[in-house]
């Protein structure tokens, strides 16, 4: 999505795009409701800064940092000993452990919430 709307301001005419997100990199899937590629799908856990920034196509590209998204909810940075906020998308530190996402079958055995229904 980023790299068509960069084309599209280049298109529009644009000279230089500078793209900042306000969040940090988004470098692991989540598990809990949120539909997120695979982690080697994600930009951010397969390429670098610069990489990410050559294939969107800008001039430069920035990220809010970790500590900086917890000091603009009033914390003065993260506790990485017990973090105050399911952060996972970005470190990795996962507040259940995930099971082993090779093993697919499991999503197979998930029970539907319909499936008693008569």
């Amino acid at each position: 999505t980023s790299k068509k709307i960069v084309q599209m301001m280049y298109d529009a005419g644009a000279k230089e795009v500078h793209m900042r997100i306000s969040c940090p990199p988004i470098m692991y899937p989540d598990y809990y409701g949120i539909d997120t590629p695979d982690k080697d799908q994600l930009l951010a856990s397969a390429m670098s800064l610069d990489e990410m920034t050559k294939y969107i196509g800008v001039k430069t590209l920035n990220f809010l940092s970790i500590d900086g998204i917890y000091k603009a909810m009033g914390y003065q940075k993260r506790n990485n000993a017990n973090p105050e906020f399911t952060d996972h998308y970005f470190t990795g530190d996962y507040p259940i452990p995930p099971l082993d996402q090779s093993n697919r079958s499991v999503k197979d055995n998930q029970l539907s919430l319909l499936s008693n229904i008569r």
